[in-house]
């Protein structure tokens, strides 16, 4: 069962990537949008393309938790390089958009 999820634009972030639609992705992102991976920025294009929207990669998040008026998730994040592992999403919202995302694995 997945939570609940209360903001709207994070929850188009995650039916996006679970769909597999890089279009709906970006769209829900501002055109300045920026990312890190456990504490290391990383190229947005770049980094998404290889741990979600490549064929090698179907990344999907399944919501175990959702805090901060749901800006800060921790999901059960499943791709086809890594398997699944216990992340933690951070979301900034400007808008009606993302302009910055921070994962890396969740504290146990």
């Amino acid at each position: 069962m997945t939570t609940s999820i209360s903001d709207p634009v994070v929850e188009k972030f995650v039916a996006a990537v679970n769909a597999g639609d890089e279009t709906a992705f970006t769209a829900v992102l501002t055109e300045d949008a920026t990312m890190s991976d456990d504490g290391s920025e990383r190229d947005l294009a770049a980094w998404t393309e290889k741990e979600i929207f490549s064929p090698k990669a179907n990344g999907r998040m399944k919501v175990v938790d959702a805090s901060d008026d749901g800006r800060t998730l921790v999901v059960d994040y499943t791709n086809d390089t890594w398997g699944t592992m216990r992340t933690r999403w951070v979301f900034t919202v400007t808008g009606d958009r993302i302009s910055r995302f921070e994962t890396g694995q969740a504290p146990a």
